[in-house]
């Protein structure tokens, strides 16, 4: 994604801070950057807007705020870019469990708003693809457990080994066109009830 088609949400409840914001942005080549005004219709108008990056400053956010930025990230499946003029450590590790991209501390100036934005894209994707991979790798380990399972229902029932119960699960998926996990799903299903 180049800088010139970036749709940039800012929020931030002081005006002329937006303006440093807006001005950082547009400078370092991102053509679209949109001020939102806090309010309680915000995550309406983030979603309305579908921006690629949320870009907040605030002088010192709340548990409340940093909730409510979670709820952001988490709805719009976008980065989310903090500034701050003070904080803790308490409030550091709240943005980080909130999923926040970037964290800067009093460092709000205009040539440091793009490289600031850059590490927060690139964060935001990583721990995405990471996220990915952990539902995957979930879902692969609930398939084999269904699998195991109906293996041995198999076993049980029809007095089969593991190899053949394997065997006819596989056969029956390629009979029906169907994956082994969705016949798995079938006998398994079907044992429940009946008993």
């Amino acid at each position: 994604m180049t800088e010139t088609s970036l749709t940039v949400a800012v929020i931030d409840p002081s005006r002329a801070r937006a303006a440093i914001l807006e001005e950082g942005l547009r400078a370092s080549g991102v053509a679209t950057v949109v001020v939102l005004p806090d309010g309680p219709d915000l995550q309406a108008r983030v979603a309305s807007l579908k921006p690629d990056v949320i870009v907040v400053h605030l002088e010192s956010p709340s548990r409340d705020v940093l909730e409510q930025m979670s709820g952001l990230s988490r709805q719009a499946e976008r980065p989310v870019a903090m500034f701050v003029d003070r904080s803790d450590q308490t409030m550091m590790q709240a943005a980080v469990d909130a999923g926040i991209s970037a964290y800067v501390v009093d460092g709000l100036r205009a040539e440091r708003i793009k490289p600031i934005l850059d590490i927060a894209i690139l964060r935001f994707n990583a721990f995405a693809r990471l996220q990915r991979e952990l539902d995957e790798a979930r879902s692969e380990l609930a398939d084999r457990k269904l699998i195991e399972r109906a293996k041995g229902i198999l076993m049980t029932r029809k007095g089969m080994s593991e190899e053949e119960a394997y065997k006819l699960l596989r056969r029956q998926a390629m009979n029906e066109k169907r994956k082994i996990v969705d016949i798995a799903r079938a006998i398994v299903t079907a044992a429940d009830l009946l008993g």
